[in-house]
């Protein structure tokens, strides 16, 4: 009676633990789940007592996956990026958001407002990173057409995943609209003798600047910075047609059972101190309008704080047409300018 009486008490104290409430996330692994964990994350659970959960992959895996779970989804929240976010919105992966049950959206800025189904989470910039005593003298990278310059031949290096940012600054080149972006493509191979390498990811983007490789890149911000942290002196520039604005956005997973969990989560996401923070780590753009940077961040190239510096500073794909046109893009760019 005595050992039935204590595994009873066992099996009652272990209960609420077992049931527990979670919220689960959809992310990257690596340290975007750290930065959604150490911020959001830890802002919503102090706020509603619900721990979180991760499930972590590619963007495209992560995709597929919901996918093939859409009748028992995996995840109550996800987050990928701007154009990946309209192929959840476009399968019906994502609820339509009711903006009056996130209060902190009401300072989200404009370019951050991305479809009905899903917003901006932080914002950060393609654009040009270059070691500055290994470049030719009288280099400026003040226009986008500086890349182009022929004393850069054999130098610069883009990413091989995606092409778009290089094709829209063509089109902008051009005076063509990226709709139209076939009548630019004689100013991208023009651009092939100037290309060394195309890197796979962050990490051999690194290995190609710190080497010297290539010491241009069109380059993610945030790798750049990065870099910086680690002792290495690779310089942004924001060229006068702007940045290629990117922006990791959060979408609530259709047929999800915590829907109104799943809101405070993204409310929590907006709050101005952890937009705060999470510009902190990521040196990126807070999406919101009030959340209050230092001046030495706020002052870095590719971090925006104003609606001028949002307007005149980032040119924009059209995230529907991009994730519309990826595959597309992916294929002409390795076909003509990465296999020859």
């Amino acid at each position: 009676m005595k050992r039935a009486f204590l595994t009873a008490t066992a099996l009652s104290l272990l209960a609420p633990a077992a049931h527990a409430e979670t919220l689960v996330v959809s992310s990257w692994g690596g340290s975007f789940r750290d930065l959604i964990d150490q911020t959001i994350a830890e802002k919503f659970t102090e706020e509603t007592g619900v721990e979180v959960e991760f499930i972590t992959g590619g963007t495209i895996d992560r995709l597929n996956q919901a996918k093939l779970s859409r009748d028992m989804p995996e995840s109550d929240i996800t987050f990928t990026t701007s154009h990946i976010g309209w192929l959840y919105n476009n399968d019906g992966l994502f609820e339509e958001l009711d903006m009056s049950m996130i209060p902190n959206a009401e300072n989200l800025v404009e370019q951050a407002k991305i479809s009905p189904s899903h917003i901006g989470a932080w914002a950060y910039v393609y654009t040009i990173g270059y070691l500055p005593d290994a470049i030719p003298e009288g280099i400026t990278f003040d226009s986008w057409e500086d890349l182009w310059s022929p004393e850069l031949e054999g130098m610069v290096a883009a990413p091989d995943f995606d092409p778009s940012h290089i094709i829209a600054v063509a089109a902008e080149l051009e005076g063509v609209d990226i709709e139209n972006w076939m009548e630019a493509t004689d100013k991208l191979e023009a651009l092939k003798p100037n290309f060394k390498a195309f890197y796979t990811n962050d990490a051999n983007s690194q290995q190609l600047l710190s080497s010297g490789e290539t010491p241009v890149q069109i380059i993610l911000s945030m790798n750049a910075y990065y870099m910086q942290s680690q002792g290495l002196d690779v310089q942004l520039a924001i060229p006068e047609e702007g940045a290629v604005l990117g922006i990791d956005t959060m979408g609530i997973t259709a047929g999800t059972d915590k829907l109104d969990l799943a809101y405070q989560f993204i409310n929590a996401a907006l709050d101005p101190e952890v937009q705060a923070e999470i510009a902190e780590i990521k040196k990126g753009s807070p999406v919101i309008s009030n959340a209050e940077l230092p001046d030495e961040l706020a002052s870095l190239p590719g971090i925006f704080t104003t609606p001028e510096e949002w307007d005149s500073q980032t040119l924009i794909i059209p995230h529907e047409l991009r994730a519309e046109k990826t595959a597309e893009w992916r294929q002409w760019f390795t076909e003509n300018m990465i296999a020859n």
